[in-house]
């Protein structure tokens, strides 16, 4: 069981996405994207929209 029932949605400069506690203040470097819920809530919505999981950096440097 989870010590925390309610999660945001995090991305980073490099567009990397992942949870983080709403308890918890979220750590330099990240930001919130307006999607809050369960674990399982955010994970699916993260599934949705991340659908290139290279870093920002290497997509650029690829030309994609």
């Amino acid at each position: 069981m989870d010590a925390f029932e309610e999660f945001t949605v995090v991305v980073n400069d490099e567009e990397q996405y992942s949870i983080w506690p709403v308890e918890l203040a979220v750590p330099a470097g990240w930001q919130q994207i307006g999607m809050t819920g369960t674990r399982e809530e955010c994970v699916a919505h993260i599934d949705e929209i991340w659908t290139d999981i290279r870093p920002k950096s290497l997509r650029l440097a690829l030309g994609v």
